[in-house]
């Protein structure tokens, strides 16, 4: 039989039979043609009609690594598509906070379904720019006016209320305990909700949006550098009340500087316009805030909506939530780390971490919502083993994941690897986990302590040295999971596995790779990065 290898536009060539598929090498080329040539006969037809059908391009992704850098990923996804530069753009957490994934996120921009380019939190003022500039490449649209609430999607289905960053709803805050002793430089909480009224629902694995308020004492410092009157009424608001609920105050946007470049003068002017473009000319770009661009440019006085159109909204927070609704229902918990400190002589804040430590009160509302796992939840098989490293607030989802099966009764066993820098004052939930291994839920408990000996271990040290267990669990079936910082601590993690499949399970390098691969395609590798 002679095979006839049939063309596709280069935009839609993809393996239409995959390798595995029980067929010789010789009946997958003739398949590939054959089913390409249909193809490509679909493909002349829609064209001529002038509505080619988008088509998702199967090249893996490789620049989906968090802790990636900007530059390595664009590299990747150099000659891409529109849609897969701007996938690339993103900060690659998948953490659902631009109401997106990464992937959906940069499909919506390029098909011009979603115009706002300053969704994406954790990856900041450096995946806004560069999203920008890739859209400007391209000939798209300029983005769409910030705005403090913006509009759903034309076309998009409503949100269901309480499962969306844009239909949220009302939750009880019930209060904050420090978990942290004396000594500790860390100040983290265990803080819980009473979502009794608020009719969400929720499964260990999914994180919970909390919509938070500025610090009011910001806000007013902030009036002050402006002489602005703080009742200054804005769209049924006070322009106080709009800086406290309504717009984001931290790091200071390009347009904020690019105002200031028309309402300043001489050298000032100067400076504001290349900070618009990404510039540093005085070497303090990383750390202007809003209230420190006030100062730097000191005195400037800018129209009060005019100011407000330069800021962008106030983004909600994801936390990993840290309960299980089997163990106490109609009751969420978080474990959250107050963020504070320093730049220059002024103190500096998370804004929702320290609203939910500060600034809220036991028996007040807030607005919430659900933002359901993707690909992070614990096995369906309730006899599964589970692996779980999480140092510092990376055991949040953790104690959900072994409230949950000591509350079902699963069987399967569980191993946590556990952190922080000083065990006699950083063990968060120590008296709760000893239960756990006391009841036989918690099978084993490895922790690691980076502040307490003379040389720092981390929770993959523990790994390398359980190494020959740990890998007999994996053999048996176990999924393992990760939580905490995606640019660090992750990667380390997945560097040490690759380490213990090498060591015991006879495989170089490209196969213990290859094998981690697998784990994560196959749904035993979960991760919730941040």
């Amino acid at each position: 039989m002679t095979i006839q290898t049939i063309q596709v536009p280069a935009q839609h060539e993809m393996l239409l039979i995959p390798e595995s598929a029980p067929f010789s090498k010789e009946q997958r080329a003739w398949l590939n043609g054959f089913f390409a040539g249909i193809l490509s006969l679909d493909v002349q037809q829609a064209a001529t009609a002038g509505a080619l059908p988008p088509m998702e391009e199967d090249d893996g992704a490789p620049w989906h690594d968090a802790s990636m850098p900007m530059g390595e990923r664009m590299d990747l996804a150099e000659g891409k598509p529109l849609p897969r530069k701007l996938f690339a753009a993103m900060a690659q957490q998948d953490c659902g906070q631009c109401g997106y994934l990464c992937e959906s996120y940069a499909k919506a921009l390029a098909d011009g379904a979603e115009g706002r380019q300053n969704l994406c939190v954790p990856g900041g003022k450096e995946t806004s720019r560069m999203l920008k500039k890739l859209m400007e490449e391209a000939g798209g649209a300029a983005p769409a006016p910030i705005a403090a609430e913006a509009p759903a999607s034309a076309g998009k289905p409503a949100a269901e209320p309480g499962y969306s960053r844009e239909a949220p709803v009302e939750a009880v805050f019930l209060g904050a305990r420090l978990l942290n002793g004396d000594g500790s430089e860390k100040a983290t909480y265990h803080i819980d909700f009473d979502l009794s009224a608020s009719g969400l629902a929720y499964e260990p694995g999914d994180s919970f949006g909390i919509l938070a308020r500025n610090d009011p004492a910001l806000v007013d410092a902030i009036l002050a550098a402006m002489r602005a009157p703080a009742d200054f009424p804005i769209a049924g608001k006070t322009f106080r009340d709009a800086l406290i609920e309504d717009y984001a105050l931290g790091l200071a946007p390009d347009t904020l500087f690019e105002l200031l470049g028309y309402v300043t003068g001489g050298e000032r002017r100067q400076k504001a316009r290349l900070l618009a473009k990404g510039g540093d000319p005085d070497g303090d770009a990383a750390t202007l805030d809003v209230l420190g661009v006030l100062e730097k440019f000191a005195p400037v006085h800018p129209d009060p909506e005019a100011f407000l159109e330069s800021l962008e909204p106030l983004q909600p927070r994801l936390y990993s939530i840290s309960s299980s609704p089997a163990a106490t229902p109609g009751r969420l918990s978080l474990t959250v780390d107050a963020v504070r400190y320093t730049v220059g002589e002024r103190e500096r804040a998370g804004v929702a971490s320290t609203f939910l430590a500060d600034r809220i009160q036991p028996g007040d509302t807030l607005r919430v919502y659900i933002q359901k796992a993707h690909g992070f939840a614990l096995p369906a098989d309730p006899g599964i083993p589970a692996i779980m490293v999480g140092p510092g607030t990376g055991i949040a989802p953790f104690r959900s994941f072994l409230w949950h099966r000591e509350a079902t009764g699963c069987q399967g066993k569980n191993w946590l690897f556990f952190g922080h820098q000083r065990e006699a004052c950083d063990f968060f939930y120590r008296e709760e986990l000893e239960a756990f291994t006391a009841s036989g839920t918690l099978t084993t408990l490895s922790t690691a302590w980076s502040r307490d000996g003379t040389g720092k271990v981390y929770v993959q040290d523990r790994m390398r040295e359980a190494g020959r267990d740990l890998w007999a669990w994996l053999q048996q079936g176990a999924h393992f999971y990760i939580c905490g910082d995606a640019k660090r601590m992750a990667k380390d993690v997945e560097t040490a596995l690759i380490a213990i499949a090498g060591e015991h399970g006879g495989m170089d390098e490209a196969a213990a790779k290859a094998f981690i691969a697998r784990l994560k395609t196959d749904g035993r590798y979960q991760a919730d990065v941040y």
